[in-house]
């Protein structure tokens, strides 16, 4: 089908290219207008809001046309013709070399091959519908086909994250959709009838679609129309466990998606299928992959699956449905983060003969660059999200840690059964370090005030407090090491900048899991800081401090705003006194787009709302607030740990502003507070372990 179908990495793709400048992404400007199609637009759009885009070509790795190729069928409306004219005109076409083409129609009646109506050279394919035999594995990337109006990001959460699980669905097995009656596709959807019970499985097609399809029909058609409008597609949707996804003229469908969405198991009846992203992804733990031949075989087997694992089966297709397929922009990245994770950085052709492993491991270590496991693709987050520059082993990431023996961890696990996430996978067998990493912000003052002098005291004085480092953001030099106070653990300062984003930077002094991150005017005790800190050991994927604010939609402004005002409820804990995983800074800094980090440079107190959505977008949790001591103040005043945190709340231009980046609002709302055991109980302060917490 291509000509240059015995491309790999190794002999189409200039990887010493990528060597010198980096994985960066150059999408070819000046071609969007009447020709550009709406779906086509949105893949440029998550192209340019990805990590990898660069606006200068020579800075460039891999580059994406402008030129619409997603439907190379020439009998649509969407066909655009004369691409080979077109793309031989372009400088930075080099016969293919090094980019990436994206495609969702091929072909044409009657036999819909992969035939793209262009000589693609040495390109890439990100294509939907991939025939396996067609497939250049490592080199082209399999996506899923999707419908022009899928969302460009954020995208609707999976079903069982909005509805309780039932413990048994109304249908076992279900189809609905159209019976071709000629044609490439027509012989599996016309034997679906045969499984077709009217109970527990509901098989229905019509034949009433296309042009001529009352010249074309069949002694069946009358009959299965009248049945077919007899259910409504949505209810069965929702209400079985497994859902038929059988090929159509081509091998996927828009269904794959919509049975993902809604945790119905899928039953892949499409032979050769070369499933979205494969290269990464193990589609055994989220579909039944069946066999075109074998139709009248998938009840009985289906009915054999336990429900332990119908359940697993859920839970992962609600995974991969938010990981990496709820939006464009995450199809997209997903290709690219695909692409990056290759050994592009190992693929300068030499001789003729294959790599050994011990070879392949040398290389690794002489390039930083460095792919993710495939246990990471397979298990929350997400590979997305598990940036392999921070490290390549689970047990560095806040995600993975085995909690052992924690009375907590059980309620834990079983509130996260109820938002249909899986438990954490004890792949690390080790526990977050005992210690913590205090940084501290002082950007208010060009003098050493007391308040930070009591604060460096304090928390130099924990038992679990590994060094102190003071980002100095003010204009003016940091007081010379003389005027420092003395402490018991390193104090290192930095001169910063003035940007409020710089207190998430990766700071390379941070050597320690956990960073206690504080503002100079916090006024917290050693006690206070202790508890944070031995609470976070228990929860180090979560942010867990001290002032708390809650989120809520402002219906008559049609916004989402915050509020620092004292409630039941809270969604974010301010940063100015909180303890978070180091990894959090490399996700903040390398993950998140510039213009967003400019964003909240611009806006005030706007940077702790960021982090707070980043991670609750990672988690789907919220975060933890523990007990704080009672300040002396006025009646009727408000009472807060970090004096700047609780003076202002953030605008509510910039909880919306990035809400809509996102996509949708990724912050989860609790009432849950912890206390020390015995905390303000009437029992002797002797017996309390954190009893200077109810000092005055």
């Amino acid at each position: 089908v291509y000509r240059g179908s015995r491309c790999r990495m190794e002999s189409c793709f200039d990887a010493a290219r990528c060597e010198q400048r980096g994985f960066k992404v150059f999408v070819y400007p000046g071609t969007r207008g009447a020709d550009v199609s709406g779906t086509y637009l949105k893949i440029l759009a998550a192209l340019e809001r990805s990590r990898y885009y660069t606006a200068d070509p020579e800075a460039a790795c891999l580059f994406v046309l402008g030129i619409d190729t997603l439907d190379r069928d020439h009998l649509s409306p969407q066909y655009v013709p004369n691409v080979d004219e077109k793309i031989q005109g372009f400088p930075l076409w080099n016969g293919g070399r090094n980019h990436l083409i994206f495609n969702l129609y091929s072909g044409t009646w009657p036999n819909y091959t992969e035939e793209l109506g262009f000589d693609i050279g040495q390109a890439m394919l990100a294509k939907a519908s991939f025939y396996a035999e067609n497939f250049r594995p490592g080199f082209d990337i399999s996506i899923p086909l999707f419908p022009k109006d899928h969302p460009q990001s954020g995208g609707e959460p999976g079903w069982l994250y909005q509805h309780p699980l039932p413990p048994k669905r109304k249908y076992l097995l279900v189809f609905k959709g159209k019976r071709y009656l000629t044609g490439i596709g027509s012989g599996t959807r016309n034997a679906l009838h045969h499984i077709h019970n009217g109970q527990d499985i509901v098989s229905l097609t019509t034949c009433k679609h296309g042009k001529d399809w009352q010249r074309h029909k069949d002694a069946r058609c009358d009959r299965d129309n009248v049945d077919y409008d007899k259910f409504d597609y949505q209810e069965l949707l929702h209400n079985s466990t497994f859902c038929i996804i059988p090929r159509g003229r081509r091998l996927g469908s828009f269904r794959f998606l919509e049975a993902l969405q809604a945790a119905c198991i899928p039953v892949l009846l499409s032979d050769g299928w070369e499933l979205p992203f494969s290269e990464v992804l193990d589609w055994g733990r989220a579909a039944v992959v069946g066999s075109e031949r074998l139709l009248l075989q998938i009840p009985s087997a289906v009915r054999r699956i336990r429900p332990e694992r119908v359940l697993a089966f859920q839970q992962q297709t609600q995974f991969l449905w938010d990981a990496y397929f709820s939006s464009v922009d995450k199809i997209v990245h997903t290709t690219l983060e695909v692409s990056a994770a290759r050994p592009w950085r190992r693929c300068r052709p030499r001789r003729a003969e294959p790599v050994s492993p011990r070879t392949q491991i040398i290389k690794d270590r002489l390039f930083p660059h460095r792919s993710r496991a495939r246990f990471f693709w397979n298990a929350l987050p997400g590979g997305l999200l598990a940036l392999p520059d921070f490290s390549t082993r689970s047990g560095d990431f806040p995600f993975y840690y085995l909690q052992q023996g924690r009375a907590r961890g059980a309620r834990l696990s079983t509130a996260r059964s109820a938002h249909v996430l899986t438990p954490l996978r004890p792949r690390a067998g080790s526990s977050p370090s005992d210690r913590f990493t205090a940084l501290i912000r002082a950007g208010s003052s060009a003098s050493l005030s007391q308040a930070i002098l009591r604060l460096i005291q304090a928390v130099s004085r924990s038992q679990y407090c590994d060094q102190i480092l003071v980002l100095w953001s003010c204009e003016e030099p940091p007081p010379p090491r003389e005027e420092w106070p003395q402490t018991t653990v390193p104090l290192t300062v930095t001169h910063g900048r003035t940007r409020l984003s710089e207190r998430f930077l990766p700071f390379p002094e941070i050597r320690t899991d956990a960073v206690l991150s504080l503002d100079a005017d916090a006024s917290l005790s050693t006690s206070e800081v202790d508890f944070a800190f031995v609470v976070w050991r228990s929860f180090p994927e979560r942010i867990v401090g001290f002032p708390a604010r809650s989120h809520f939609w402002d219906a008559a402004r049609q916004r989402w705003g915050c509020t620092a005002a004292p409630t039941n409820e809270l969604s974010m804990v301010a940063t100015a006194a909180a303890v978070y995983h180091r990894y959090y800074h490399s996700l903040f800094t390398h993950y998140l787009p510039r213009a967003l980090r400019e964003l909240v440079d611009r806006l005030a107190a706007c940077e702790d709302v960021l982090m707070n959505l980043l991670v609750a977008a990672v988690t789907k949790l919220p975060p933890i607030k523990v007990t704080q001591r009672k300040e002396l103040s006025e009646p009727g005043e408000q009472q807060a740990v970090a004096g700047s945190a609780a003076r202002s709340s953030p605008p509510h231009d910039c909880l919306d502003r990035l809400a809509g980046w996102f996509g949708y609002m990724p912050l989860v709302s609790s009432q849950l507070r912890l206390d020390p055991v015995l905390f303000k109980d009437p029992v002797s302060i002797l017996r309390k372990k954190y009893r200077h917490l109810e000092k005055p």
